[in-house]
């Protein structure tokens, strides 16, 4: 384990071919305020930049993966402050990098993980839930819709009526429910959540990184295009595919009964 970066706010360790990427707020619940807001762009691009992380985890230190945003820390002059400029100029170039990023992210996900956390938790490609968590819509307790694009993974997970029940109702979600209803891959013992989440991205990390790439790409675009399109853009990624070397090297180490020695070209 080493780790990378020089922060106060978030934890970024390696582990091999793996990063985690830690919300370092604890006596705080992991919730959003400037500093942290400021650093996790800083570290989320660290990681995607850096072309031997193969597999990114994302999770929180202490009790919570994150409470949501810091109530506590709203700027000194009110008057000109427009909570727009924070979540496009702020939040969403975060959330963006994690959804287009070249590689997977799995959530991790101990404890809460409530309103523009919940927004983290669900942009990963892969979620991993302790058994005591869970991924609560805080909103509508203080009269507020979601943001960060949680309104986009709850209806595109859930269906429009399931959606706007957990919104309007603040239902806690617990672990075994996210499960059910695809919020989550997996569900695991508490005191073995980043254990079991880094056994599986290491997993993840042994496959062949252009597959990976160009699949969640494919995903991406397919929830938004019709068929038509779809078909057209998975032509054009299987065509970067298979002209690659790693796609020769796959052939050759299959025909020679060995594990593929991947490259990411």
């Amino acid at each position: 384990v080493c780790a990378m970066g020089n922060y106060s706010t978030v934890l970024v360790e390696r582990h091999g071919a793996v990063a985690v990427v830690s919300l370092n707020r604890p006596d705080k619940l992991n919730s959003f305020d400037g500093a942290l807001r400021r650093e996790l762009l800083h570290a989320v691009r660290e990681v995607n930049d850096d072309a031997s992380v193969r597999v990114v985890v994302l999770t929180g230190v202490g009790r919570s993966f994150s409470a949501g945003a810091d109530l506590g820390d709203m700027p000194a002059d009110k008057t000109h402050f427009r909570v727009e400029d924070q979540l496009n100029g702020e939040y969403k170039p975060m959330l963006m990098e994690i959804f287009a990023a070249p590689k997977p992210w799995i959530s991790a996900i101990n404890g809460a993980c409530a309103g523009i956390g919940s927004a983290f938790g669900m942009v990963c490609d892969l979620t991993v839930m302790a058994e005591d968590a869970y991924i609560y819509q805080a909103f509508a307790a203080i009269g507020l819709v979601p943001d960060g694009g949680a309104s986009w993974h709850l209806v595109r997970t859930l269906g429009r009526k399931r959606a706007y029940e957990v919104i309007v109702t603040g239902e806690k979600i617990r672990a075994d429910k996210c499960l059910q209803w695809g919020l989550c891959n997996r569900v695991v013992p508490a005191d073995k959540l980043l254990a079991e989440t880094l056994a599986w991205a290491t997993e993840i990390a042994g496959k062949a990184p252009l597959s990976l790439r160009y699949a969640k790409q494919a995903l991406n675009a397919a929830i938004e295009d019709p068929v038509s399109d779809t078909i057209t853009k998975e032509a054009s990624l299987q065509h970067i595919c298979i002209t690659s070397e790693d796609a020769q090297e796959g052939v050759i180490a299959f025909m020679q009964k060995r594990a593929p020695e991947w490259r990411g070209r």
